[in-house]
Parts: C-alpha cells; sequence; structure tokens
C-alpha cells in the first residue's frame, strides 16, 4: 500500500514537472520565436525626441515656434521628483522594483477581464513596457504586440537605468492639446514650468495619459477631477505625500488655462507673420523640413521688433488708401447662417471660429465682426473680445458712403447710402474703432475690408544685409504669400540703375551725353516703339538727368552702347537674376524678379560696392546650444585680446567680395540722390539725412516700385494686384510707394541716424551744368550746378554725345538749348520719321517711367 501510495505521488510529481517543463518550454519558446528580429532597444539610448524650433528676436524675445509635435525636452535631473510621483502612482507603482514588467499587475488584469467575461479588458504595462510601444512598437492590443513589448522592456531594464527610462517616458507621452511631455503640457494647461507645478496639478497631467481627449479640461471636467482625485489618493498611499496634504490638494479646484484661469503663453507670442514664416520657409529648404520642425533649433532672427510694426503700418496705410479711395465694397466672403445668430453665446461662438484675419492693426486693431440686424441705414453688429451693451454696437449709414457694392460675378452697384446696401445679416466683415482726436475717447465704428490691392516691403542694413523688417501683404493671416520674397514682378524703372552702373564702370561719366529722341526696334513680335513717360523726347541730355527723371529713350540708347550682354552679367553679379535675357526691354526692367532681390542688390550701392548677402537670421544653435549657422563670418583678431588699450575698439577685418567699384558706387549714388531731391520721388521722399533711390512704374502701372537708402539702412517697396492689372491713371512708385518708404524711414534714422555717404578716394569734384553736362568753373553756383566726382587721372571728355548706334541725332542740340524752345524742333528719326524734340520738360509732365 505504501509503495502504492509512493507511485501514484511520485506519478503526480512527474506530470506535474513535466507539465510545468512543457509550460516553461513553451514559453520559452514563443518568447525565443517572438524576440528574433525585434527593434534594438540600445538605440533608446542614443534617442533625441523631436522638440520645438523657436525663433528670438535680437532682444532675445521668442517670436515664433514651429513644431510638428509639441515637445519641451526636459532631462531626469530638471524634472521634479513631484511629478515623477505622481506618473509613477497613476501608471506604475511598482516602477522603482520590477524588471520592465509587473506579473502582479497581469495577473490582477487577467483576473478582471475572466470576471468581466471580456468587457473590462484593462492593461497591465509598466512605464517601461509604454516607452517601448511608444518608441519601437505599434499601438494595438494583439497578444502578440504584447509579448514584444515584455521582451523588449526587459532588456531595456539591463540597458538603461530607471531614471533614464523615466526620462524617456516623460518626455515622449502625448498629454493632449497637441502637447508632447510633461515640460510642453505644463506650460499647454497651466503656463508654469515644472518646478512650479503644485501637486494637484502634477497629478492633473498624471492623468492624462490614460486618454487626454477623455479628459478635457473644460469638456470632461467633473471626470478628470474624480480622476486627478483618483492620483493624489494614490501619491498618498505610496508615501509621496502626506494625509493633510492630500486633503488639501483634493479640495483645490481643477484650473487650466483652457478653463480661463491662466493666461496662455500663446499670449506673448505675438501673431505668426511674414518675417518668421519666411525664417522657416528658407531654414526648411537649408536644413530640411524634419529637422526644423523637431530638431528644438534656436534660431536668433535679425528682426528689429521696434522697426517692424513700423514697417507693416506704413505698407498697411498705402494699400488701404488706395483701396478705399477707388470706392468699391467687395462681397463678405465669409457668412454667418442666421440660425447662429439667436443668441450672443451662439453667434459668439461661431464668430470665433469664423476663418477671418485678426493680426491687423491699422489705426488701433482690427476686430471680426458679424452683422446681426440691418434697420435705419443702420447696422447692429456683435464684435470678437468686445462685450455688448445696453445700445449695442452699430455700423452707422454716413460710415459706408464712400463705397459701392461688388459682388463675386464682379457687377458694381450704385453708391451706398445705407449699410444694407453693402452688407446682409450674417456678414462677418472687420471693423475699427473711430477714436477722438482731442481726448482719445471712443466716436463710433467704422468698416473696414482687406485691400484686394497688396504690396511688400523690406528694409535691411546695408553693410551687413540683416534683414531688420518685411511685410509681404496687407495681412499674414488674411493671405500667407510673401510678396517681399516670392512674388516675381517687373521692376520697371528701378532697374535703370543697373544699366547705368554697367556705363559708369565701362568709362562712361556723369556728365556723359546720351540722346534722348525717338527709337524704333523691329522685334519677333512686331515694331517696338519706346517711349518715355511723358511722351516727349529732350534731346541730347547729360546720363544724371536721364536716372533722375527716369527717361526711357536715354536707357535703351545707354543699354544698347553698353552692350545688353554687360548689362545681363551686371544684374546677375548683384544678384538681381539669375541669368537675365539680353533683349533690350530688359533694360527697362521688363524682367521680372523679386523685392528682396532688388533690396539686397541696392544695397551693395550703398556700402560702396561690396556684396551683401541678405539674411533674416542671425545664428542657428541645435538642440545641445552648438551653432550651426552663423551669418556674420567677418574675422576679429583682436577679439581675443584682453590687452586693448582703453577707447581702443578691436579690428573686425571683412572679406566681403568686391562687385562694384567704390568710385562707381559713389557716383551712382550721387546721381540717384537727384531722383530723391529734385526727380520722380522729390515730392514723397523727404528725410532729414542724405537719401537715394530710385522710382519704378511699369506698363500701364501694373507695377510700382521704390527702393531708396541712407548710409546705413536699404528699403523698398512694391505695390501692384497679385492678378496684374493696372492701378490707374495717375498711379507711379515715387506717389504710392514714396510715402511708405518715406514713412519707415523717417523712424528708421531717428533709431538708426544716418550720414554723408562716404568719398571713395581716387577722385575728384568737378562742377558741370546738370542740363547740359558742360564743365563749369569751380566758383559756379545755382539750381543747374552740380559738383560730379570724376577718377583722377581721367580726364572727362565733354560735349562727347551716344546715340546707342541707332544712326540720329547728330543735328540735335543740347538739352538746355531744346529747353529755350517752348515750340520744340522737327527732327528726322532713322525710318525717314519727322517727329518733334523738346521742349524741356516741367515737373507737371514727368513721371516714373517704365515699360514704354
Amino acid at each position: 500500500m505504501f509503495r502504492f501510495i509512493l507511485s501514484f505521488l511520485g506519478g503526480i510529481f512527474t506530470t506535474i514537472t513535466m507539465a510545468i517543463g512543457m509550460v516553461a518550454l513553451t514559453v520559452g519558446a514563443v518568447f525565443w520565436v517572438y524576440g528574433r528580429d525585434l527593434p534594438s532597444h540600445e538605440s533608446l539610448a542614443q534617442y533625441s525626441p523631436p522638440t520645438i524650433s523657436r525663433i528670438y528676436s535680437g532682444q532675445g524675445q521668442i517670436i515664433d515656434e514651429f513644431a510638428t509635435e509639441r515637445r519641451l525636452f526636459a532631462p531626469a535631473e530638471t524634472i521634479p521628483d513631484l511629478v515623477k510621483q505622481a506618473f509613477i502612482s497613476a501608471e506604475d507603482k511598482n516602477f522603482y522594483e520590477h524588471d520592465g514588467y509587473d506579473l502582479r499587475g497581469i495577473g490582477a488584469a487577467a483576473i478582471d477581464a475572466v470576471r468581466s467575461r471580456g468587457q473590462d479588458v484593462r492593461g497591465a504595462s509598466t512605464i517601461t513596457q509604454q516607452v517601448m510601444k511608444n518608441f519601437l512598437l505599434s499601438g494595438d492590443r494583439r497578444a502578440e504586440r504584447k509579448i514584444k513589448e515584455i521582451i523588449l522592456a526587459a532588456r531595456l531594464e539591463e540597458t538603461l537605468s530607471k531614471e533614464k527610462i523615466l526620462e524617456l517616458y516623460l518626455n515622449e507621452i502625448f498629454l493632449g492639446q497637441n502637447s508632447y511631455g510633461v515640460a510642453a503640457a505644463a506650460q499647454t494647461y497651466f503656463n508654469k514650468p515644472l518646478i512650479d507645478l503644485e501637486p494637484h496639478e502634477a497629478a492633473f497631467l498624471a492623468s492624462l495619459p490614460k486618454a487626454p481627449s477623455d479628459y478635457h479640461p473644460v469638456r470632461q471636467k467633473e471626470r478628470l477631477l474624480a480622476r486627478r482625485n483618483f492620483v493624489l489618493k494614490e501619491m498618498m498611499e505610496n508615501g509621496y505625500i502626506t494625509t493633510a496634504a492630500y486633503e488639501q490638494e483634493r479640495n483645490a479646484p481643477l484650473r487650466s488655462v483652457q478653463n480661463g484661469d491662466f493666461e496662455s503663453f500663446k499670449e506673448i507670442l505675438p501673431p505668426r507673420d511674414y518675417f518668421t514664416d519666411e525664417i522657416r520657409r528658407q531654414l526648411s529648404e537649408d536644413f530640411g523640413e524634419g529637422e526644423f520642425f523637431t530638431g528644438g533649433l534656436t534660431v536668433r532672427a535679425t528682426i528689429d521688433q521696434e522697426m517692424q510694426p513700423i514697417a507693416a503700418e506704413s505698407l498697411r496705410r498705402e494699400l488701404e488708401a488706395y483701396d478705399r479711395k477707388q470706392g468699391i465694397f467687395r462681397e463678405a466672403r465669409v457668412k454667418i447662417a442666421p440660425e447662429e445668430l439667436g443668441s450672443e453665446e451662439a453667434w459668439r461662438a461661431a464668430l470665433s471660429a469664423a476663418k477671418i484675419a485678426r493680426d491687423i492693426e491699422l489705426d488701433g486693431p482690427w476686430y471680426p465682426a458679424v452683422v446681426l440686424s440691418l434697420g435705419g441705414g443702420n447696422a447692429r453688429i456683435g464684435i470678437e473680445n468686445v462685450e455688448d451693451d445696453a445700445e449695442g454696437h452699430f455700423v452707422a449709414a454716413r460710415d459706408v458712403t464712400w463705397a459701392r457694392k461688388r459682388s463675386r460675378d464682379g457687377k458694381t452697384g450704385p453708391k451706398a447710402d445705407a449699410v444694407s446696401d453693402l452688407l446682409d445679416v450674417g456678414d462677418v466683415v472687420h471693423v475699427r474703432a473711430i477714436t477722438s482726436d482731442e481726448d482719445g475717447s471712443f466716436v463710433r465704428w467704422s468698416l473696414r475690408q482687406v485691400p484686394e490691392v497688396q504690396g511688400g516691403f523690406v528694409a535691411m542694413d546695408v553693410n551687413t544685409g540683416r534683414v531688420i523688417a518685411m511685410q509681404g501683404g496687407f495681412s499674414y493671416q488674411s493671405s500667407v504669400f510673401n510678396r517681399a520674397t516670392q512674388a516675381r514682378r517687373q521692376p520697371g524703372s528701378s532697374f535703370k540703375p543697373f544699366v547705368y552702373a554697367s556705363a559708369l564702370d565701362s568709362g562712361y561719366t556723369p556728365a556723359t551725353i546720351i540722346v534722348d529722341a525717338p527709337i524704333e526696334i523691329d522685334t519677333p513680335q512686331g515694331l517696338w516703339r519706346p517711349r518715355n513717360a511723358s511722351n516727349e523726347f529732350y534731346g541730347p541730355t547729360p546720363l544724371r538727368t536721364g536716372i533722375e527723371r527716369s527717361r526711357n529713350l536715354m536707357t535703351i540708347r545707354l543699354a544698347q552702347e553698353v552692350g545688353m550682354d554687360v548689362v545681363a552679367r551686371y544684374a546677375e553679379r548683384f544678384g538681381v537674376y539669375d541669368n537675365m535675357g539680353t533683349f533690350l526691354a530688359n533694360a527697362l526692367g521688363s524682367e521680372e524678379t523679386t523685392l528682396y532681390r532688388m533690396v539686397a542688390a541696392y544695397a551693395m550701392f550703398a556700402n560702396g560696392g561690396e556684396r551683401v548677402q541678405p539674411t533674416l537670421v542671425d545664428r542657428v544653435q541645435d538642440r545641445y546650444g552648438k551653432t550651426i549657422y552663423r551669418h556674420d563670418d567677418r574675422y576679429c583678431g583682436d577679439c581675443a585680446e584682453t590687452g586693448l588699450r582703453p577707447g581702443v575698439a578691436p579690428k573686425i577685418v571683412s572679406n566681403r567680395e568686391r562687385v562694384m567699384d567704390p568710385i562707381t558706387a559713389y557716383q551712382l549714388t550721387s546721381m540717384m540722390r537727384g531722383v530723391v531731391e529734385r526727380g520722380t520721388a522729390s515730392r514723397t521722399v523727404n528725410l532729414p539725412v542724405p537719401t537715394a533711390g530710385k522710382t519704378g512704374t511699369t506698363n500701364d502701372a501694373k507695377d510700382v516700385w521704390f527702393v531708396g537708402f541712407t548710409s546705413n539702412i536699404v528699403a523698398g517697396c512694391y505695390i501692384g494686384y497679385d492678378q496684374p492689372r493696372g492701378l490707374g491713371r495717375g498711379a507711379s512708385g515715387g506717389g504710392m510707394c514714396g510715402p511708405v518708404f518715406q514713412r519707415f524711414m523717417q523712424e528708421a534714422t531717428k533709431k538708426y541716424g544716418g550720414g554723408p555717404f562716404e568719398i571713395p578716394p581716387g577722385g575728384r569734384f568737378i562742377k558741370i551744368d546738370r542740363f547740359t553736362g558742360a564743365r563749369l568753373g569751380d566758383e559756379a553756383s545755382g539750381e543747374a550746378v552740380v559738383a560730379e566726382y570724376f577718377r583722377s587721372g581721367e580726364e572727362p571728355i565733354f560735349g562727347l554725345m551716344y546715340d546707342g548706334g541707332f544712326a540720329m541725332g547728330a543735328d540735335l542740340p543740347l538739352f538746355e538749348e531744346v529747353g529755350q524752345s517752348q515750340q520744340g524742333q522737327q527732327v528726322t528719326t532713322s525710318t525717314g520719321d519727322t517727329v518733334t524734340v523738346g521742349p524741356n520738360a516741367g515737373f507737371g509732365t514727368i513721371s516714373s517711367g517704365g515699360l514704354y
């Protein structure tokens, strides 16, 4: 009997042993099968999570940020213990004891699943397992993934410390509101750094990993509150906070940015604008879009935050003035359905969701508003972020009498005498407050619209190419297309300085005489008859007068004399074009380029002919603080010296390429000063410091330009319709872009100053008559006298006349003599036709020239 019992027990033991062995073998086989070809967990030791790239102004203020995942990386040592303890309590209370997986947790989850017959299937993943799932595996709930997760978690625990694993987890996890990692989430929900979080706020964040959308602080406030208090209780039971602290923290209200309890971190960020978006575009091209949006770059921009708003206001003012002058109100593009206007809460929600620009500042902010009702010639409106008073807000009939309504089909109605002539109920429009000039008190609300005409503005340092201000249109939120850098337009007469520069470098002088007379050129498209803006001809004229008064025929003859191949090489050397065509029409600016390129090229005139590389970025650093790009590559040999005498500045050596003879640069600058002082920009540009520049107006005034500079700042403006069409009679570069330049540069000269343009060595001044080019004595004075700078050793030849090889003009009198005849003089053209040359044109008959 005893032997039977022993045999029976032995059989049971053998069976159990074999069963355990088989189970162990099976489990081992399963883990061996799934353990092959798994992703390398060792790569996580060098893992660099995607982080935010930030752009800072020169003053160190953050002005924009870009990211695919909004994450602020926080090393483990910078994350407070309180935050770590909250997440451990919520997600994995045995984190510091287990080896990557928690058998007790897995068992408990299995028992709950059996008891609920599969209805209550909850995860039993440790923090280590979640790291492996987030980084190396998918998020499905298959058993295969769970086995792989456990295998990798066990391996990771052998490779990395607990603190490093926790660092990976707390920086990678998604916590809602486009926030990844605890540092970004603390900023998003509380606008606080991690170190300032209270226990209930840490528990708030630790409540979110389970399902951020299910614990929204506004829509699911009660559910989130219950989860937060559960986490606090776990923290108390785990010994991380005291019972007294638990009682105090669980009674704290659930506060967040989303509930309006804290100011959002976004409030300190200015609205995204053309400047930072252009940085995004350029750096994405230089470093790759992936690196820019995930690399955690720190970008120091060149922007001057005082001057940028002035640039935006200067351009906007001119665009709106032109738009109002047209007297056309375009139909509202955004409308709110009548059923959404029934209550203030409803229309405010609908208006908040409306896609309309909110970044416009011109004589105060422009507010989005919706028409709530019409009556008595007025419109009652609801205004975003402006509280309704007892009487409500209105646009009065007298505010719309300037306009006629144009519908989307292009038809224009009669002039409005009631707001209902322009607007319908539900229309979303812009309004701004009209205030009293005396005390700034509110007068009424005024209807506004984003102009259809657009433009661009750029200002930069002439020596470094640092862009201090850029505006690419009326409103970035209305149109992100940057007309300063992306719009390719005809520069018109603003290109002429490059023709004159190529001539001056080729041996011509400001006193060289060029014939201003009719030309006919046979082209494949037919006979081309260019003409001056005044439709008149002025005979032999000095170069200086040709550029001051923007003479088209002189420019064409000069380009023909010098050679369009020379002009093209010159324009390419200055970066205006990459490969310029050699057609004569291009001498008048018919080939398209960008404002950005033109302004950079003019900077080289201003600095004496040295190459300028325009930039919006001073420096770029990677996530570790290493400088990976610096714009200023000048060499400072003395900067490391400690023994410099007081008052002695270190010597900085510039290695910039020279693109133009310095005497040529000064001669051209002097001639372009004449454009501002008595030429096509004289009515609108008048600064307290020496200023040079050139206007530009193309055929039918489809594009109008002005680019000008002082001794240290160059700025340029372009205005035109995105789909080119004429701006109307009287539109010109001097008349429209000149005021934009003037408004900006008035403030720029207050800040940056300005002085005489530097006179290069190697030349001498000779006084000439600017109308005839004749040499005058040193004692000569008067309106017609100008001191021209000539190269030493080169005796200028006065009276020599060039006609561009068009075989006419030999018998024409000088400009001064033509001016004395009010009837003009009959001359014969190269085709045998007879035309009248002269009389001398006054400012009433001159415009800025262009493509004729």
